[in-house]
């Protein structure tokens, strides 16, 4: 079949790769109809996460159909059209029944090489580092889903592929980060990050009943769906002297109740603080440039929540005095989704929330290295490049 690999440092290609195939008895295996970028994947394309071997093929989000099923699974069934949550669950240990879905204690079967740096490793995901499992990724044909009955939820009807391809990943990362904040009627939420996470925070944000959102991001264009697209008040940081001023201004000197933090470890900022972070990080001195976490923490309100959605590794200059001195909670996981999936379909269903304008870049899988470009330099306004495989060949491979 064909699929996207990484084989080093920014080199990716489409290669013939091995079929996707029924491992363990509870195994599904997935035609992908669609499969999309995500900002995480930058962070291994450009070297700053470890652990890809070369021929790796990569990717986490996705849809598609059923096309076969291993004899342990029961609840699934060939021809179903599906989605399935980045992070994979095993529906049994203790993180599952307690709906902690990406830190299952099963799906992750190199453990032992993130335990020396998390302490306790997390789930396994599909097509992110040979640490977090060697899955391979869903820019292919075919993709081995684990534990199928767990992690396949069918698509109602109402609902088409490219709005369903979203609540893989951005959608339910997004509300999770807003269910982070227990908002109440009133609150203020800022979102740092107009990135497709960032838009669907603020989109769950708004359905979870908070009065105002804010999104801050540099990007005309979308800044411009935040607005248009999601209902939310917007602010260009680049023209303004301080977010944290303007946030505390616009909010009665309060500051918001809650931040969401949707960029992670390759953020951008500006001042000195920017510049030593580039400088750190071009060095390997620090894998992170944490400005946008650094300035949530600031600008919420005290005894506030930061929610923090974006992916650090080893971040340098933490000011843990503000978090202590206001009384921070702060809340991160990487997204739980089996938890949210299936009310994140009859939002969908019911036209509550809306998912395909994140959608600005489709092309073929054969074209999917353009689309990583485009994608990272943020080019041509892209917010999402979506991949569909080639059809199907006459032998049905």
């Amino acid at each position: 079949m064909r699929a996207l690999v990484w084989n080093g440092v920014n080199d990716l290609a489409v290669e013939t790769v091995p079929d996707a195939a029924i491992v363990n008895p509870r195994d599904v295996v997935v035609q992908v109809s669609l499969s999309s970028t995500c900002g995480s994947d930058l962070h291994f394309i450009d070297g700053y996460l470890p652990g890809m071997l070369p021929g790796d093929v990569f990717g986490h989000e996705f849809m598609g159909r059923v096309v076969e099923v291993g004899p342990g699974v029961t609840r699934v069934r060939v021809g179903d059209r599906v989605v399935v949550p980045s992070f994979i669950a095993c529906g049994n240990c203790w993180y599952c029944d307690r709906e902690l879905y990406s830190l299952c204690d099963t799906t992750n079967p190199h453990a032992a090489a993130q335990q020396p740096v998390l302490g306790y490793p997390s789930g396994g995901i599909y097509g992110y580092t040979q640490p977090f499992g060697g899955y391979a990724g869903s820019h292919a044909e075919f993709i081995r889903v684990p534990f199928g009955d767990v992690n396949c939820f069918t698509v109602p009807p109402e609902v088409d592929d490219l709005s369903a391809l979203f609540v893989s990943d951005a959608v339910p990362t997004g509300y999770m980060g807003a269910d982070f904040c227990d908002i109440s009627p009133g609150d203020t939420v800022a979102v740092f990050g107009a990135g497709a996470v960032g838009l669907m925070a603020a989109a769950s944000a708004r359905l979870l009943g908070a009065d105002r959102v804010i999104v801050v991001d540099r990007l005309p264009e979308r800044l411009e769906l935040a607005r248009t697209r999601v209902g939310a008040e917007t602010l260009d940081y680049g023209e303004v002297d301080s977010v944290q001023e303007f946030l505390r201004e616009t909010t009665g000197g309060r500051g918001p109740d809650a931040v969401i933090e949707a960029v992670g470890m390759e953020g951008h900022g500006t001042g000195v603080q920017n510049l030593v972070d580039r400088a750190k990080q071009a060095v390997r001195l620090e894998t992170d440039r944490a400005t946008p976490l650094r300035e949530a923490l600031l600008a919420v309100r005290k005894a506030g929540t930061v929610a923090v959605l974006g992916v650090y590794g080893l971040t340098d200059s933490f000011p843990t005095g503000v978090v202590l001195n206001k009384g921070l909670t702060i809340r991160s996981a990487q997204q739980h989704g089996q938890r949210y999936v299936p009310r994140l379909l009859n939002h969908l269903a019911s036209g509550e929330l809306e998912t395909s304008f994140l959608a600005t870049h489709p092309m073929s899988l054969e074209d999917s290295v353009r689309g990583y470009d485009v994608f990272k330099h943020k080019t041509d306004g892209c917010l999402r490049a979506v991949f569909t495989p080639a059809p199907l060949a006459a032998d049905g491979r």
